[in-house]
């Protein structure tokens, strides 16, 4: 069996890893533009703070480790088209300019993302950066050592993280998003509040509800970012405004979004025979509205990956969908989230949306420390199904929306919720979890 592999990031990695482990004697071979494998780009703002300090650790395998299993691991190759009728694909080698066919039995799609790049007057100016790859993640360690005022546009988790990393380097920092809030899509305002007051609190400008319009600059350097409200200096401009997928090479070959993300099914099977796809160029389940969205997340990406070394030979192992499940640490604050926001969950569903606050001390009082915790619970009035949670704490309680995410994925209800079992025991938690207190709470 000849299965090709296209882009190799971390859905393709756990492919050809999987692939490799089920079907020994396969012969795989990948096709990567990049020169390296597997970067863990949301540990950019971590090396950049000097929290890691080698950002090469956040590799996690390499081309040699796929060429020791076996892989015929063709780095700083293109893919330049597919035929898939005749099984072949044209592939130019980016060193040598020479381009050549190769033939698949099986094809596997792991094209990735890109950040979006809006078409802003002055943005070819140098300074102004990307955060996606290895190649960007070294580009802003080196430019954070030269520069001053940093100016991030995109309030989500990356430029959030960043946002944070280039303060605590002792930057001049300015956080701008079109949204009134940062992180809308992934909290509640009961949350993004109290983030919002820590970025103030250590001296970071929010400029929210601003839209850029134009980067101003002078010897080919940027020098400043104006917005429809206002205009603010820049030595630095990181751009994290999202991703798109990176599918150009099957537009109009296979079923897809509008916005190019490959339509895929349950076994993680595109629109043509003997082809898959998995990762951030593809939709997923999104399981609380019960529809398909686009939302990549490196977490999805191996799941789908490694599922479709299960299901390349026959249908075998189903895609159960994600909750988007996500984490953050901003200063002192443990954040996680789960499934719908009630904001998402209105805006995006004709369902009757309800939700519940929830805030307490997350272990007993006569404990010698314990800290407050905010919960949220977002959950359908009609059929009481629990459709999304966010938590908040100095505590890191995180892995409660781990626990979540499995009620979502499992359509339990607030009642049930209520009165599952958790265990008490006064290091850790109170007699009711705080996840039985909040859905005690709904009732």
């Amino acid at each position: 069996m000849k299965v090709i592999v296209i882009g190799c990031t971390h859905a393709g990695t756990a492919a050809v890893v999987n692939i490799k482990a089920l079907y020994k004697d396969s012969e795989v071979t990948v096709y990567e533009r990049n020169n390296n494998i597997s970067f863990l780009s949301c540990g950019i703002a971590l090396s950049v703070g000097g929290v890691v300090e080698e950002p090469e650790k956040l590799f996690y395998n390499s081309p040699a480790g796929l060429e020791k299993l076996g892989v015929v691991t063709k780095m700083e190759h293109s893919v330049e088209n597919i035929d898939f009728t005749t099984k072949t694909v044209t592939v130019k080698d980016l060193n040598t300019n020479a381009v050549f066919e190769d033939h698949y039995d099986k094809l596997v799609l792991t094209l990735g993302s890109w950040p979006i790049i809006p078409p802003i007057e002055g943005i070819e100016q140098e300074n102004i950066v990307l955060c996606k790859n290895y190649n960007h993640a070294q580009a802003i360690i080196k430019k954070t050592d030269e520069v001053q005022k940093v100016v991030v546009i995109g309030a989500g988790y990356i430029g959030v993280e960043l946002a944070e990393a280039f303060e605590m380097k002792g930057k001049e920092v300015t956080l701008i998003d079109a949204e009134e809030r940062i992180m809308s899509k992934y909290l509640d305002d009961e949350f993004t509040d109290i983030a919002e007051n820590a970025f103030i609190d250590h001296g970071v400008k929010l400029a929210l509800g601003e839209k850029v319009i134009k980067f101003e600059g002078s010897g080919g350097k940027v020098r400043g970012v104006v917005t429809d409200k206002s205009s603010y200096a820049a030595d630095l401009v990181v751009l994290c405004i999202g991703f798109q997928p990176n599918s150009a090479l099957v537009k109009g070959k296979l079923d897809t979004l509008p916005n190019g993300a490959i339509i895929i099914d349950e076994y993680m099977r595109t629109s043509k025979e003997d082809v898959y796809a998995a990762g951030d160029c593809c939709v997923v389940r999104f399981n609380p509205a019960g529809d398909n969205r686009y939302i990549p997340l490196a977490t999805n990406a191996v799941r789908m990956g490694t599922l479709v070394a299960r299901n390349l030979v026959s249908p075998t192992l189903r895609y159960m969908g994600t909750q988007a499940t996500s984490g953050i640490k901003i200063y002192e604050y443990s954040i996680a989230s789960t499934g719908m926001t009630e904001e998402v969950a209105k805006t995006t569903t004709d369902m009757e949306i309800d939700a519940v606050v929830l805030q307490d001390n997350y272990r007993p009082e006569f404990m010698p420390t314990y800290e407050t915790a905010t919960l949220k619970l977002v959950y359908d009035k009609k059929s009481r199904r629990v459709l999304g949670g966010q938590i908040l704490s100095k505590q890191d309680l995180t892995q409660f929306m781990n626990t979540l995410s499995v009620v979502v994925q499992n359509n339990m209800t607030i009642e049930e919720l209520a009165m599952t079992d958790f265990f008490f025991q006064p290091h850790f938690n109170k007699p009711w979890s705080l996840l039985n207190a909040a859905a005690l709470k709904a009732l």
